[in-house]
C-alpha cells in the first residue's frame, strides 16, 4: 500500500478526531522508529509513554506470543490464574490494595471516580476536587475532571460535582472543599499540565486535610506509573500512601492495559454489578504485564530510570545555558520538560524531520519523555538532534 492509499483511507474512513504528522510508521524497536520510507526516528516521547520499555520489548512481545497460543480472552465472571498473580503483584508493589483490571487510564480514572463516590455514599459525598492543568481520560466524567475547559467544554452540560483548584496552592484547596466533598484527585507529575512536579510541602498539608476531613486521596498514576520517574510509582517518592492508584501506559509495555489499585476496604464497596469491563483483565493483557514488571526488576531498570534521569537533565541544563530560548528545565527522572519563552509547536516539526519526535504542551512546554530502556547514546544521539534543530528554530523565530 502506497503512503498516499494509507492516508486517503484514514481520510475516507477514519473518524478526524486526532491531529495526525504526516509520518506513517511501520517498525519499531527499542528507542527507534521507522516510518514507510525507511527513514529511522529516535522516539523520545513514546506514545504518551505506552512505550515505556521501548518498541516492542522481547519479554514482552514474547509473553503476548506465547500467551496468544494458550488462552486470549476470558470472561470475568471466571476465574483466571495470570490476573490473580498480577494483581497480587501490584498489591504488595504499592500499599496492599484491591486490584480493578480496564484497559486504559480514562477507563482506571473513571472507576477511581466511581468508587469515590460509593464511598462517600452513605455520608452524602460525591463531589471531586481535581487541579488546574490536570488530564484524566476523555470519557464524560474523566474529562469534566480533568482542569482544561478546552478539553471538556465542547461537551457541556458537564456532570456535577467537579471543581477545579490550582495545583500546588493549599489555601484555594481548603476553600473549596465543603461537607459533600468525597475525594481530591491529582497528579504528583502534571504530564499533559507542562511537567509540573507538586510541592511537598503542599501535598502534605494536603494529606493530613483529607485525612482530617474524611476525604480520600486519588493519584493519578497513569503517566508516572511502572519506573517513570525512578520508582516504579511515583507517590513512593513523597513519603505518603494514596487511598486510590490509577494506571495505564507503560504498564502492558505496547499492549492495551489499565488498572486501579484502592485500599482494600473501600475496594470491597464494588460488589458484583457496580462496575465492570469486558476485556479488563483478560490473558493477554496480564500476560503483558506480568512480562513488564519482570523486565524492570530483572533489568533493574529503577536505578537505571534514576542515572540515566540525572544524566539527561545535566545534559538539558547544559542546553538551557546554550540557548536564550530555554527558560527552564523541570521533572522526575525519564520525565522532563523544557520550558520555551515562546510557543514550541514549530521546534517539535523541526526534531521530527531531523529524525527526533518529542511533543509540545501547554504551547510553551516541550516534553523529553524517553523510554526507560534508553541508553547513555542514545540521549547523547537525541540531543545532537534536539541541539541542531533548537539552532534552527531559532533562526526560523
Amino acid at each position: 500500500m502506497t503512503n498516499e492509499e494509507v492516508v486517503r483511507r484514514y481520510e475516507s474512513f477514519v473518524v478526524g478526531s486526532y491531529r495526525r504528522d504526516g509520518v506513517i510508521f511501520v517498525r519499531g524497536k527499542g528507542s527507534r522508529l521507522w516510518d514507510s520510507d525507511g527513514k529511522a526516528y529516535l522516539d523520545f516521547f513514546p506514545g504518551w509513554a505506552v512505550s515505556g520499555l521501548g518498541h516492542c520489548p522481547g519479554p514482552v512481545v514474547a509473553a503476548v506470543r506465547r500467551q496468544a497460543g494458550i488462552l486470549m480472552h476470558v470472561a470475568n465472571n471466571f476465574y483466571h490464574p495470570w490476573q490473580a498473580e498480577l494483581a497480587e503483584r501490584l498489591s504488595k508493589l504499592s500499599f496492599g490494595g484491591k486490584v480493578f483490571f480496564c484497559n486504559s487510564g480514562g477507563e482506571a480514572n473513571e472507576a477511581a471516580l466511581k468508587l469515590c463516590r460509593l464511598a462517600g455514599r452513605d455520608r452524602g459525598r460525591y463531589k471531586i476536587i481535581s487541579m488546574e492543568n490536570s488530564f484524566h481520560g476523555r470519557t464524560l466524567a474523566t474529562v469534566t475532571m480533568t482542569g482544561q475547559p478546552v478539553y471538556s467544554a465542547p461537551f457541556a452540560p458537564l456532570p456535577e460535582g467537579f471543581s477545579y483548584v490550582p495545583f500546588n496552592d493549599f489555601a484555594a484547596l481548603e476553600r473549596a472543599a465543603d461537607e459533600k466533598t468525597a475525594a481530591v484527585f491529582l497528579e504528583l507529575i502534571q504530564g499533559e499540565g507542562g511537567i509540573n512536579v507538586v510541592d511537598r510541602g503542599y501535598l502534605e498539608k494536603v494529606v493530613v486535610f483529607c485525612r482530617e476531613r474524611g476525604m480520600l486521596i486519588a493519584v493519578d498514576e497513569v503517566q508516572t506509573g511502572f519506573g517513570r520517574t525512578g520508582s516504579l510509582f511515583a507517590f513512593q517518592q513523597f513519603g505518603f500512601i494514596p487511598d486510590i492508584i490509577t494506571l495505564a501506559k507503560t504498564m502492558g509495555g505496547g499492549f492495551p492495559v489499565g488498572a486501579m489499585v484502592a485500599r482494600a476496604d473501600i475496594a470491597d464497596l464494588m460488589v458484583p454489578g457496580t462496575h465492570a469491563s469486558t476485556f479488563g483483565g483478560g490473558p493477554l493483557a496480564c500476560a503483558s504485564s506480568l512480562a513488564v514488571l519482570d523486565m524492570i526488576e530483572k533489568k533493574n531498570l529503577l536505578a537505571r530510570t534514576r542515572r540515566t534521569g540525572a544524566f539527561l537533565q545535566r545534559r538539558l541544563e547544559r542546553l538551557k545555558k546554550t540557548f536564550s530560548c530555554i527558560v527552564r528545565v523541570k521533572g522526575m527522572g525519564l520525565m522532563l520538560g523544557l520550558e520555551l519563552d515562546r510557543p514550541g509547536a514549530d521546534l517539535v516539526t523541526i526534531c521530527r524531520n531531523n529524525g527526533l519526535l518529542i511533543n509540545c504542551t501547554h504551547q510553551t512546554i516541550i516534553r523529553v519523555m524517553p523510554a526507560i530502556t534508553v541508553t547513555r547514546r542514545e540521549i547523547n544521539d537525541g540531543l545532537a538532534v534536539l541541539e541542531k534543530s533548537i539552532a534552527e528554530f531559532m533562526c526560523k523565530a
